[in-house]
């Protein structure tokens, strides 16, 4: 696990759906959308701060026009055991704005909703790091699934790639999932209604690992050793991981990552943390190289759908434009190694992009079409955040 002081650091650059303007000492404040289409599954992210320095467990978020408290989550961002941020998801109308009241509310009071945001280490699977929520799930791999390999173990894994977990249920199965393959090895391979694990990851990128590129060499790192569990519940599931210092050519990289995934969301947010760089590749792995990759640099997406297993499967990267670049498609004959790359710049030390995927069977996506339109519009809403402001 990490240092606590480390975890605030890397906490103290995210980003707050909040306005610039002064903030006031009103209770009333108002969540704008402007754009033309409604929006619901977005988080809006309220500091300490932004609530009058109150004790968040005595507060709850009304919707004025409703008179309903809003389902929040509370959140310990820099681990001192003191809840400092309050998360909510509104919905709003296209071009229109809800005004909400911050009201004290007993935990009583407080409407809940199931946790299903959640993540943790997995110390009984070698030390994977898994996560999910409602639409899809995914894993990273730690110090022994690598040390395994480099010692001729069975069962490790040697990648700093994203797994895709393809679940078709709203509600969790990381722990079910791996007690059942606890019980029989290989049993989460298999579909039994809920979904499985048949994503190969191998040393490709999977769904969102990333890797520098010197002169025509892909460079990436292994896998991480250092996590840290920030947030479960209802809205929202963020941890931290760190890797070990490797090289890109003569370059030495530093390398952290917050990872993030909302409900409702099909893809996670990555807010990495890199010195050494002024731009990474986030890379899409090709599996049998039989599927299709589009992209749209204005809008600043790479996507790869393919045929998978007896259904098909879309992935992609997205990222804001502030950070995308373009997009290639790297095929090489060497097993895993071929990806579909977004090209990301890195500003002041940090990048962010969204990877995420959709799977037929899940019945979200059922063609190229509407994943694609699926893709345009989550990134018109990141180039649009939701404005939030004091009245």
């Amino acid at each position: 696990m990490m240092n606590v002081n480390k975890l605030a650091f890397f906490l103290s650059i995210g980003f707050v759906l909040q306005s610039c303007e002064p903030e006031k000492s009103t209770s009333v404040f108002v969540v704008k959308n402007d754009l033309n289409v409604e929006r619901s599954f977005e988080t809006v992210e309220l500091s300490k701060e932004f609530l009058a320095d109150k004790d968040l467990n005595t507060i709850g978020i009304k919707d004025i026009e409703t008179g309903k408290l809003q389902i929040v989550q509370l959140v310990d961002t820099n681990g001192d055991s003191i809840e400092d941020q309050l998360l909510f998801q509104p919905t709003l109308g296209p071009n229109s704005e809800r005004r909400f009241e911050i009201v004290t509310a007993t935990k009583e009071e407080q409407p809940t909703a199931p946790d299903y945001c959640y993540s943790r280490f997995i110390p009984e699977r070698t030390d994977d790091y898994t996560w999910e929520n409602d639409k899809v799930a995914f894993r990273m791999y730690g110090p022994t699934a690598q040390k395994m390999i480099e010692d001729s173990i069975p069962g490790g894994t040697l990648s700093s790639g994203v797994d895709a977990w393809l679940k078709k249920v709203e509600y969790p199965i990381i722990n079910k999932w791996y007690e059942k393959n606890s019980k029989r090895a290989g049993a989460y391979h298999e579909d039994t209604g809920e979904g499985l694990d048949n994503f190969h990851v191998g040393s490709s990128r999977g769904v969102g690992g990333l890797a520098i590129k010197e002169d025509t060499t892909y460079y990436y790192s292994k896998n991480f050793i250092e996590w840290k569990t920030i947030t479960t519940g209802p809205i929202r599931t963020s941890f931290y991981l760190k890797h070990k210092d490797w090289k890109a050519g003569e370059h030495q990289i530093q390398e952290s990552k917050i990872i993030s995934l909302d409900l409702g969301s099909n893809f996670s947010k990555f807010e990495i943390s890199l010195e050494g760089s002024e731009h990474i590749s986030v890379g899409l792995t090709l599996h049998e190289k039989d599927g299709v990759v589009t992209g749209d640099t204005n809008k600043g997406w790479v996507s790869y759908w393919e045929p998978h297993a007896d259904s098909e499967l879309g992935s992609a990267i997205i990222a804001s434009k502030n950070y995308f670049i373009d997009y290639e498609t790297y095929d090489t004959n060497i097993t895993d190694l071929s990806n579909a790359y977004a090209n990301l710049k890195v500003i002041n030390d940090k990048v962010v992009y969204y990877a995420g995927f959709g799977w037929k069977e899940s019945g979200q996506f059922k063609t190229k079409e509407a994943w694609e339109q699926h893709l345009n519009s989550v990134s018109e809403k990141i180039n649009n955040p939701l404005i939030v402001r004091k009245e």
